[in-house]
This record gives C-alpha cells, structure tokens and sequence, in this order.
C-alpha cells in the first residue's frame, strides 16, 4: 500500500509564493513519475506539472514561468513551487504518484491540499 500526503496550501495574496511538498511512503517497488494536478472551483481536475523518470518533466505550458517542480528521486518527494500567484490558480492541488509493481503501473492520489490566492 502506498500513502501519500500533501503539506503547504493555505492562503495566499496575488503576487505572492506558496510552495507545496508530497511525500509518497509504504510499500513501493518503484516510482514511475510524480508531480502535481489541480482542481479550480466548478472545473475539471488539470495537469500542472508531471517529472516521468528518464523522460523529464510534463508541463502545462501556461505555467511554466510561474511554477516549478522539483522531485527527489532519492526520498521520493515533490515539491511544487508557486510564484507570482493569480487568482485564477486557487484550486485544490493534489500530489500525483504513478507506482510501477514489476507486472502492472497504478496511480496513487494525495487527498489535496487548498491554494487560495486572494487579497
């Protein structure tokens, strides 16, 4: 079994940073990417950033100059750090991890964590 938890949401007034960190844990044969989806009010949840092991990191392209990700492959953690904050990046964001077992690949989701960005 595999748990992973989210930490650093919270509210946060436009223009300002906020950085977000998963941790993923237990029974891990081998992780095949991790990263970070978010899900704004009355929408669809939304890829921001995805590092895939030896084939670098997924972007959503809107993002790029504002967010980055960071991912230790060592202590299986990823974190996300947010600059220049929008109101329109108040979501719910949720820490992404695609375990491999040997025979199959499986997703395992954080409960999410809330970014507010207001004044």
């Amino acid at each position: 079994q595999v748990q992973v938890v989210e930490s650093g949401g919270g509210l946060v007034q436009p223009g300002g940073s906020l950085r977000l960190s998963c941790a993923a844990s237990g029974s891990i044969f081998a992780i095949v990417a991790m990263g970070w989806y978010r899900q704004p009010p009355g929408k669809e949840r939304e890829l921001v950033a995805v590092h895939r092991s030896g084939a670098g990191t997924k972007s959503e392209d809107s993002l790029k100059d504002r967010f980055t990700i960071s991912r230790d492959t060592a202590k299986n953690t990823v974190d996300l750090q947010m600059n220049n904050l929008k109101a329109e990046d108040t979501a719910v964001y949720y820490c992404y991890v695609r375990c491999a077992t040997g025979y199959s690949d499986f997703d395992v989701w954080g409960q999410g964590t809330l970014v507010t960005v207001s004044s």
